[in-house]
């Protein structure tokens, strides 16, 4: 069975990605896998750099970004009981339009939404710039999952169904497995979801790094990114 990496951090994401492009494409060549995708955090910084390795390998590059999705992106003032929620949200360019809306949103998140280390972006931009664009429910991170957790299953419907009703055809259910019980939880529901609205489902690794064996490089990268030991 082929498979492609649909949701993809490159070292591009900063101080959390620890993927070098080409080491990506090799790697993809070598599993033959036909087509991966980038999605940066919040940006696209590493999309020329990504196209132009693809060509070389013979693997379709697919280009997207995982925004960060905020009520207000214009808020610039937090306190420790009202903090700056973001929620993830995966997008992914299925053609020219939808790569222009894109970098149209990533831009707006820098040039209008830009808190500490986060462009972030909302809803009604996504609602506005979303032609040409596919969505996913996207990670443990994202709005659906979260609500699903805190809020229980009639919310998180809800809030599934917003996505539904702007995407539609374009809009998928993203399952990821890495043995964490709130995401064998949210899986649980979001299968039974897809099933119940006919939503097509994709699996996905959130993949932050190359081999196995580079998950000590990436540990120490974090732990630079958070100032943690």
């Amino acid at each position: 069975m082929q498979f492609s990496h649909l949701h993809n951090h490159t070292q591009y994401s900063l101080l959390d990605g620890a993927s070098n492009v080409k080491k990506l494409f090799a790697k993809a060549q070598a599993d033959g896998m036909p087509a991966m995708a980038i999605t940066d955090h919040g940006n696209m910084f590493g999309v020329f750099d990504f196209v132009a390795a693809a060509d070389k390998f013979n693997v379709k590059p697919i280009v997207g970004c995982e925004l960060y999705v905020v009520d207000d992106h214009t808020r610039k003032q937090f306190t420790k009981e009202q903090k700056d929620i973001r929620y993830h949200q995966l997008l992914l360019a299925k053609n020219p339009v939808g790569y222009k809306n894109l970098t149209k949103l990533c831009s707006l998140g820098y040039m209008e939404g830009l808190y500490s280390k986060y462009p972030r972006v909302t809803k009604a931009m996504i609602e506005k710039y979303k032609e040409g664009l596919i969505a996913t429910t996207c990670c443990i991170g994202a709005s659906v999952p979260k609500t699903i957790l805190k809020k229980g299953e009639e919310e998180g419907e809800k809030e599934f169904q917003w996505w539904l009703e702007r995407f539609g055809e374009d809009y998928y259910v993203e399952i990821q497995r890495h043995e964490i019980p709130e995401q064998n939880i949210v899986n649980e529901v979001l299968l039974k979801w897809a099933k119940k609205y006919n939503v097509k489902v994709i699996a996905s690794n959130d993949s932050h790094y190359v081999d196995q064996s580079d998950w000590v490089a990436h540990d120490i990268l974090l732990c630079v990114n958070t100032n943690e030991k």
